[in-house]
């Protein structure tokens, strides 16, 4: 009767016994595979390091590189920046008391002497070399009404430049200096392929602080004149965080490949952490219109206009002291007109309202300014307007702008 239970003990110990061997084995097993698949710690060599180094970089860091793509691209445009020096004399008017014989005899007769009819104005600015034969693009304003312009080059020569062609509209100028026609010129690259985000590098002399170079980037694309508040010029600029300050005017705007895509002005002083610049694309059909014949010339109409939406009409409309009640519309709401300009012999009146130019619907005061921009002087332009209630269909004539102001 005992059998029975002797029988099953044996078989569980059998089993006991079968799952100990197995375990035994596959330990053996696994001890003698693992040293076979290891390998010797590899040994790391002075030259490795910098490979192990350059992996665990950064995203940021990985970007620039140990030789900062900064550097690189000023040392290609580097030698063709240049500094400019301005200097201009202001006559004075001599106060009419200083030379009252009743005044003078309490100041005596030096007095007047000690007042001088003439000052001395110096100006600073930057600038760019873009053919050999010695061109130099810069700002309209750092030459405008320069008595004499001096330009340094990197190299520490000096040379004095004569202003070929200033168009203040654009804020362009083009000076030339005679020497030798083998000078080093900018690479000039395209503003069209230019996009928010991109590295920007701007270089040139600020404040007096010659061959200066500081890094941001493209913060926005076509910020037009009107919209920095400088309502004399017409430019779409390219606004950067880069610094730029009084001395960077004229200087390049360089891509992260060191061609210029811009040039840099400082006409906004107010412009804390923001620079603009005006497209190279831009500047280089200024450029050319300068050196061939002096100045360009500019289409006007004679408006001053706003951009003009339902909401903001609808404002107006709902002041009891507005003076004048306007169309609930999209257009470009006519200000004031210029005096013995296109608009004002065409009829249009303080205001109208412009819809169309030639057919095509007119929203921005932008769009306004660039389409006549780019029309031909004397061409014949049809603007709708709407005045009141009604519309209307006017022919204006462009003419030459002839003064920025």
């Amino acid at each position: 009767m005992r059998f029975p239970k002797i029988s099953r003990s044996l078989r569980q110990l059998s089993t006991h016994v079968l799952a100990i061997a197995l375990g035994v084995v596959l330990m053996v097993s696994t001890l003698q595979v693992l040293p076979s698949q290891a390998e010797p710690a590899p040994r790391v060599t002075a030259g490795d390091t910098s490979k192990l180094a350059l992996q665990r970089q950064s995203p940021a860091t990985a970007a620039i590189g140990s030789s900062s793509f900064v550097t690189a691209a000023v040392n290609r445009v580097g030698t063709a920046v240049v500094r400019i020096d301005t200097e201009r004399t202001i006559t004075r008017r001599v106060d009419q008391f200083s030379e009252d014989p009743f005044f003078r005899r309490f100041f005596g007769d030096g007095f007047s002497q000690q007042m001088p009819s003439e000052q001395q104005l110096r100006g600073l600015g930057s600038g760019f070399i873009i053919d050999k034969s010695g061109l130099v693009l810069t700002n309209a304003h750092v030459v405008d009404k320069a008595d004499k312009v001096t330009v340094r080059l990197k190299d520490g020569r000096t040379f004095e430049g004569k202003v070929q062609g200033i168009d203040e509209v654009t804020d362009l100028a083009v000076v030339k200096i005679n020497a030798g026609n083998d000078l080093p010129v900018a690479p000039l690259g395209s503003s069209s392929n230019v996009q928010v985000g991109d590295w920007a590098i701007a270089v040139g002399n600020p404040l007096g602080f010659d061959n200066t170079v500081t890094l941001g980037i493209i913060s926005t694309l076509k910020r037009s004149s009107a919209q920095v508040g400088i309502n004399d010029k017409r430019l779409d600029f390219i606004q950067t965080d880069a610094a730029i300050n009084p001395g960077n005017s004229g200087g390049p705007l360089l891509n992260g490949q060191g061609e210029v895509i811009g040039i840099n002005t400082a006409i906004r002083p107010d412009a804390m952490g923001i620079g603009f610049a005006i497209p190279i694309d831009k500047a280089k059909a200024i450029a050319a219109q300068l050196q061939r014949d002096g100045k360009v010339a500019h289409p006007y109409l004679g408006v001053q206009m706003l951009t003009l939406t339902p909401d903001l009409a609808k404002e107006n409309n709902i002041d009891p002291n507005s003076p004048i009640q306007i169309p609930e519309i999209n257009g470009v709401f006519v200000m004031r007109v210029v005096p013995n300009s296109p608009a004002a012999s065409a009829g249009i009146r303080r205001g109208d309202v412009i819809l169309q130019i030639d057919g095509k619907a007119i929203t921005s005061a932008e769009q306004l300014q660039n389409f006549v921009e780019d029309s031909r002087l004397g061409q014949v332009l049809q603007v709708k307007v709407q005045r009141g209630n009604q519309t209307q269909q006017l022919s204006i004539r462009t003419a030459e702008l002839q003064n920025a102001s």
